[in-house]
């Protein structure tokens, strides 16, 4: 009985953290950080995927080398330009995801979506740690066929690392919608913030990226 407690208390304190963790970012209104590289490639490819909260996704891809910006938004949902107070009800259909820019000559898509088995839970349906709900799903949004075969055979390799299933859903992108300013670099703004320090740090540590960004 005693760890059950501990692990309600543990989650419960965790969505706090979460929730709080809005407010620094509102009442300081800071600017995000440029997610710019100084040297822009000529040729860029994007992918969206979503793996749970979106700053702790953001935080691992800032830090690839060959990924040019990481952005914050929501996407697979039914409704048009959603605002964040709508996506965390549960009802817009929308997940948390992240859109990433990438330089195809460094990194490729493949290996966009090989690190994205390893920076979150594929196997946990609707839910990530303490966040719970349909907006934290594991999805991948393919902009065309190529990279939904990519997804899917990807997918089918990662099986191999996981005890239960992966219950990721891979979906075309019908739209991308961009997270409100608050959201987008959040873990650079907001690295003391208790959700931050102890959801988004370990787990930066745990895939050796616990180191600043290269900008």
């Amino acid at each position: 009985m005693a760890w059950i407690i501990r692990s309600i208390l543990t989650m419960k304190t965790l969505i706090f953290w979460r929730r709080a963790a809005l407010l620094p970012a509102l009442l300081l209104n800071s600017i995000a950080l440029s997610n710019m590289n100084a040297e822009t490639p000529s040729k860029t490819e994007t992918a969206v995927l979503g793996g749970g909260c979106f700053w702790c996704v953001e935080a691992v891809y800032h830090r690839i080398d060959g990924v040019v910006s990481v952005e914050s938004g929501y996407a697979g949902g039914h409704v048009k330009n959603p605002t964040y107070k709508q996506v965390i009800t549960g009802k817009t259909g929308h997940a948390e995801v992240v859109k990433i820019t990438y330089d195809p000559d460094k990194i490729t898509y493949d290996q966009v979506i090989g690190l994205f088995w390893e920076a979150h839970d594929p196997t946990t349906l609707n839910r990530q740690g303490a966040d719970v709900g349909p907006q934290y799903r594991s999805i991948i949004l393919y902009e065309n066929d190529a990279q939904k075969q990519i997804a899917e055979t990807s997918k089918v390799n990662a099986a191999a690392n996981f005890d239960d299933p992966i219950v990721t859903e891979i979906v075309p992108l019908r739209a991308f919608y961009m997270a409100e300013g608050y959201h987008q670099d959040y873990y650079e703004n907001n690295s003391r913030q208790g959700y931050c320090t102890y959801v988004i740090k370990p787990k930066l540590k745990k895939l050796g990226l616990d180191v600043a960004p290269d900008r």
